[in-house]
């Protein structure tokens, strides 16, 4: 009959962090592997014995040890970096070889944890002795790692272990259960919406009053959406403890989270009997917590709990977004560690300190590269704004300023202003000029190299090496300023080849294309023979200066370009090269307001006064039209065609197309009179004269197709700009908006250009679901074609549109005329057996191609709209230019 002795112990969990190093200690034979295989993932264990075997095939060579180990380092090492769970079983049981572990994890900031396996020594020897590898292990061996284990198991938190299990027998190790626990940093599961709100230090009502316009009764939000305080509740404003009344009850009914600002972690300090310096607000906090004594005895020590159970960072909404006082690099989400929390209370210094006597505080979020948007506080800012996928909402109430609050996934702003300057700052709240843009400069690291560029539109673009270095070629030789290198264009899709008589091209397969993807509405706009030009076009000189950073030494294409290359600098602002283009910098000291370039990032016209006397007449045609306050903008990126194409192809028709022309107007003449000759004498040579003649008659034709694009210039006499497409204005892309909407933007610029330079682009709507307005579009194509047009360009109506399943629709698709393709393919190619050739080309890459750049234009418009910093748009906007280096039939 059983006992009560005789029953197996309670079953004893063993918590352990879901991100942690967690170290098996025990003597030989203490079964430390068997534990390890039972409770954890066979990836997560390192075994020593294992490592052993790697360096020497041998898993019991203890000369391999020290090799052995160091793999298991490395491993263990490139697993945390990882964030990966990782547990090292060896036997542990020396100082050293545990510190050499407890370093490691504080290297990666996580938690080391000790799971101890104190077993008797008769047990581990007869586990030993069951193991043919183990059974000659002298008995001393176990009694040395017994000895060792004995005399550390009471200094092992000392060492810097967090958390410590220890198991004394057989049936403990046997009932022993991991529990996997999150960190308390990490709340991705929460998704919100959230309310950010900045530093609050002691304005109540301004706090009162931000709750409300947030939408807040009484702490909750009708909607169930949840506030998160960024720290520096309290010191130097008039009432922290009617904010820490707020905060900490909206915290307890779980209406709120928070994180400690470093002013919090003061007072904690200080609540608990430390010795503080009563500096920088908090001897206000006292004397005000002093008057609540009287009130509420208890609220000292519940203030001191709420303080103590802070946690430095929370990561949320699925990783998406984190939030904590100072700032943090993305190194250090979800990482527990001293170093973590002082980041994230404290920021990083340069040991420096400026002029008013404060430290200079490192520039981490000018160097910030991470997926989650980090939202902080801690250091005052006049004007809040997004660097690098992060934010600052300390904008000073307590100093005069306002109390800003960031609603979250909208990321819209919400302040109100201060009700008085409640605490004077000791450096001026406005320290940079209105309007200013931080972040940090270009830096060649951004675009070299293999790259993954992630898109909203088509998730994640990848470039190669070998792309990039050809991008980089042309940015860091020809490109224009950076700082107006805003977006390129993508590349277009041809129809598919037809199967019509005569014709490689034709809007029927176009038409059947967006119909078979769900596309009913389609607009055909006019193809103009000109080439691709991208123009920014600023209001006036100060919108250039404020916006886009731009100085009277900057050009219009000219002068300081946009990369490293020569200048050996990491630089790629522009400022130290002078490479690569045509004209001088700082002859004028007028400032550009805008920019002209092609599809590459080259500057369109070499003299910089034609470009800003085209900028002139677009931006008086802008004005008059009224589109600068009906777009609520004082800058806009248009997509164009500028012509004639012979303004940019000039060589290209001189030694490719007219010395074509020229060849066949010297020869063909010739062979036909000499035949036309050998008839007249009655030689049979009619049908070689029909092949010369016809060859005679191609060849005037692609003389004539080409010529119809040629025009004489002078200065802009004769210039024609056909913009198509309004890309972008202050603070949003427009990309999204229907292309109906847009031409109507444009006719009015046409319509307002009293200088006949904006070209207007015809176009016509067509329902790819009815037969009769599919032949309309037919018809209008031909009558295009026929009368010298290139062509049209075919667009679904309502942009970014996608299939059932998903699938991002091609934003354009090409179809060229039947003349306008013997530039391309050459004379001869409507010829029967010619077009049959022609016909089997190949599109697919060609489609990729296009799909992809058109994915990064708009992440690069996304980027610019968002106010996000230039190294952020450059890394789309260069992937685009990298990719067009991808090999791909060039008649497409």
């Amino acid at each position: 009959m059983n006992t009560a002795t005789d029953a197996p112990p309670a079953r004893r969990r063993l918590p352990i962090t879901d991100l942690s190093l967690v170290v098996l200690i025990g003597a030989s034979g203490s079964g430390k592997s068997t534990f390890a295989r039972r409770h954890f993932k066979p990836t997560e264990v390192i075994s020593s014995d294992f490592c052993r075997g790697l360096v020497s095939d041998d898993e019991n060579d203890q000369a391999a040890s020290r090799d052995a180990f160091d793999v298991l380092h490395y491993i263990a090492g490139k697993r945390l970096a990882a964030g990966r769970l990782t547990v090292v079983d060896a036997t542990n049981v020396q100082v050293e070889a545990r510190r050499q572990l407890v370093r490691l994890a504080r290297e990666h900031d996580v938690l080391p944890i000790a799971v101890v396996l104190d077993l008797p020594e008769e047990v581990c020897a007869e586990r030993n002795a069951t193991r043919p590898d183990r059974a000659d292990m002298p008995r001393r061996v176990i009694k040395r790692h017994r000895g060792e284990l004995r005399r550390s198991l009471r200094g092992l938190e000392r060492e810097g272990f967090r958390k410590v299990h220890v198991l004394r027998s057989a049936a403990e190790v046997d009932f022993a259960e991991v529990v996997l626990e999150r960190r308390y940093n990490d709340l991705r599961h929460l998704t919100g919406p959230f309310d950010i709100i900045g530093d609050v230090h002691g304005c109540s009502s301004e706090l009162e009053t931000l709750l409300a316009e947030l939408g807040y009764r009484d702490g909750a939000h009708p909607d169930g959406r949840t506030a998160v305080f960024v720290g520096d509740l309290v010191d130097r404003g008039p009432d922290s403890p009617g904010v820490l009344r707020r905060v900490m009850s909206m915290v307890q009914t779980g209406n709120a989270l928070c994180v400690p600002g470093n002013h919090e972690n003061k007072l904690g300090r200080y609540l608990r009997g430390r010795n503080v310096q009563h500096t920088h607000g908090l001897a206000e906090t006292i004397e005000q917590l002093e008057k609540e004594d009287a009130k509420d005895p208890e609220f000292r020590q519940r203030v001191a709990e709420f303080i103590d159970g802070l946690v430095s960072h929370y990561v949320l909404d699925g990783g998406d977004l984190v939030v904590c006082h100072a700032g943090l690099p993305e190194k250090y989400h979800g990482r527990t560690s001293g170093r973590v929390r002082s980041h994230a209370l404290y920021g990083d210094t340069t040991g420096e300190t400026d002029e008013f006597g404060l430290p200079v505080r490192y520039p981490w979020a000018e160097e910030y590269r991470g997926r989650a948007a980090v939202v902080y506080g801690h250091t005052p800012v006049p004007n809040t704004s997004w660097v690098n996928n992060t934010i600052c909402l300390d904008t000073g109430a307590v100093f005069g300023g306002r109390m800003t609050a960031l609603r979250w996934p909208e990321r819209e702003l919400v302040d109100v202003p201060a009700e008085q300057v409640w605490y004077e700052p000791v450096k001026p709240l406005l320290t940079q000029a209105p309007g200013a843009r931080e972040g940090r400069p270009l830096d060649l690291d951004d675009v070299q190299g293999r790259r993954i560029v992630e898109t909203r539109h088509l998730a994640r673009v990848g470039v190669r090496e070998e792309n990039a270095a050809a991008a980089l070629e042309i940015m860091s030789r020809f490109a224009i300023d950076p700082r107006l290198l805003v977006y390129l264009p993508p590349t277009m899709a041809p129809t598919a080849t037809s199967t019509v008589d005569g014709h490689l091209e034709h809007p029927a397969e176009a038409f059947a294309q967006y119909r078979a993807d769900g596309v009913r509405q389609v607009v055909c706009e006019e193809k103009h023979m000109g080439s691709r030009a991208v123009v920014l076009v600023c209001r006036d000189a100060d919108t250039a200066r404020k916006r886009f950073g731009l100085t009277p030494a900057t050009a219009n294409g000219t002068g300081t370009t946009g990369t490293t290359g020569t200048t050996g600098t990491t630089s790629t602002t522009g400022t130290t090269s002078t490479t690569g283009t045509t004209g001088t910098t700082g002859a004028d000291d007028a400032v550009p307001t805008g920019a002209l370039y092609t599809r590459t990032g080259r500057p369109f016209l070499s003299d910089e006064s034609l470009t800003e006397a085209l900028l002139d007449r677009l931006r008086a045609a802008a004005t008059a039209a009224g589109l600068w306050d009906e777009l609520g903008t004082d800058w806009l990126l248009l997509d164009a065609e500028l012509m004639p194409w012979s303004l940019k192809a000039s060589g290209l028709l001189r030694s490719q197309y007219a010395a074509v022309g020229a060849a066949a107007g010297a020869v063909l003449p010739g062979a036909t009179a000499a035949l036309e000759a050998a008839a007249a004498r009655g030689v049979d040579v009619g049908a070689l004269l029909h092949v010369q003649r016809e060859r005679a008659d191609d060849a005037a034709a692609f003389t004539e197709a080409y010529r119809r694009y040629c025009w004489t210039t002078d200065g802009l006499e004769g210039v024609r700009l056909a913009p198509f497409q309004v890309l972008a204005a202050e603070g949003r892309s427009l990309a999204g908006v229907p292309h109906d909407e847009q031409l109507a933007w444009l006719d009015r610029l046409v319509e307002h250009d009293p200088t006949g330079l904006i070209q207007a682009t015809r176009r016509l709507v067509v329902d790819t679901g009815d037969e009769a307005s599919v032949r309309a579009g037919t018809d209008w194509w031909l009558q295009l074609t026929a009368a010298g047009g290139e062509g049209m360009v075919v667009k679904p109506l309502q942009p970014l549109v996608r299939t059932e399943k998903g699938a991002l629709v091609q934003p354009g698709i090409k179809v060229r005329g039947r003349e306008y393709l013997r530039i391309i393919y050459g004379p001869e190619y409507t010829r029967p057996a010619n077009l049959e050739r022609l016909r089997n080309r190949h599109l697919g890459h060609k489609r990729s191609l296009a799909l992809r750049e058109y994915a990064l234009g708009l992440e690069a418009l996304d980027r610019l709209g968002d106010g996000e910093p230039l190294w952020r748009i450059h890394e789309a906007v260069f992937a685009v230019l990298a990719l067009e280096s991808e090999p791909v039939d060039p008649r497409l």
